[in-house]
């Protein structure tokens, strides 16, 4: 019984074959690929077209260098500069200043000593680095200098505006074009009307000459009147009245302490000293009957 089973497991073995796998032949491996078909060869560019896209790519690559130089370029300089802001805020220009203030000062001594000990005068030796000119507008200058310490105090009322008329000349800036302008526009219409009468001299040269004496001004002419300024000249007047205005408060403020809603009980700073040392002992006895005045209670 045993016998028989294994012969028929064998027999049953030897029925089932095994799949056999077929190796491919020399047609399949020679057989064209997709890529390679003819439809696809059309559109393969060709090389009429790869010698036309060079030129592009070459412009391409050479703006890309161009641009990257650039970048690299830009990046240097912005190194540059950023060492030399941190080196100038680390360095004081004050102690810069300094320094170079002591340096000057020393060589000044140092000149003058040397100068005395070869027996030379020292202002005539240092004048020889000057020409007459500088020499001249320095000499101005010191003395505008001296002259200007001299007028910081105060003299009279008249000097006082003449300071203020001075200091707002220097604000205000001539507007030399829109003068000209004005200035030919005018001489147009007085030539035009007959009251100026263009003459040209042997130089070639015009002149304008006044026939009735109405168009150059004089002490008794009065056709300033007639002047109306524009916008602009009107806005900066305002503005320079509102900062008089506000320069005197400011003045005022200061004159006062700072407060400018407490009463003014006083005639100079002794005065006022003087109240405020009786304000001290005595307010919180004379408050109610102040109070009694001001409201018109009192008894």
């Amino acid at each position: 019984m045993v016998r028989t089973r294994n012969a028929d497991k064998s027999a049953q073995d030897e029925g089932k074959e095994e799949p056999v796998l077929e190796q491919p032949t020399e047609n399949e491996d020679t057989r064209e690929s997709p890529a390679d078909s003819p439809a696809e060869k059309g559109d393969a560019p060709s090389e009429e077209q790869k010698d036309a896209a060079a030129p592009q790519a070459n412009d391409r690559m050479a703006r890309f260098k161009a641009l990257q130089a650039r970048a690299k370029s830009a990046t240097e300089r912005n190194l540059k500069e950023t060492a030399a802001e941190s080196q100038r805020l680390t360095t004081d220009p004050a102690l810069l200043n300094n320094l170079s203030r002591k340096h000057a000062f020393a060589s000044h001594n140092l000149l003058k000593a040397d100068t005395e000990a070869a027996g030379e005068d020292f202002e005539r030796k240092r004048a020889w680095d000057w020409t007459v000119d500088e020499s001249e507008k320095w000499d101005k200058r010191m003395d505008k200098k001296s002259r200007h310490r001299k007028d910081v105090a105060f003299q009279d009322y008249s000097q006082d505006a003449r300071k203020v008329y001075k200091r707002q000349l220097r604000d205000l800036p001539p507007n030399i074009e829109a003068y000209e302008k004005e200035k030919l526009a005018a001489i147009e219409r007085a030539a035009a009307s007959g009251d100026l009468e263009i003459v040209e001299t042997e130089d070639g040269e015009m002149i304008a000459v006044d026939k009735n004496g109405s168009f150059y001004s004089t002490a008794d002419s009065t056709g300033f009147t007639d002047s109306k300024p524009d916008r602009a000249a009107v806005d900066r007047l305002v503005g320079d009245i509102h900062k008089a205005e506000e320069v005197r408060l400011k003045k005022r403020k200061e004159r006062r302490g700072g407060d400018d809603d407490s009463d003014v009980t006083y005639i100079n700073e002794k005065n006022k000293q003087f109240n405020q040392k009786l304000a001290r002992f005595y307010n919180k006895y004379t408050t109610e009957i102040r109070d009694s005045f001001e409201r018109g209670t009192m008894i």
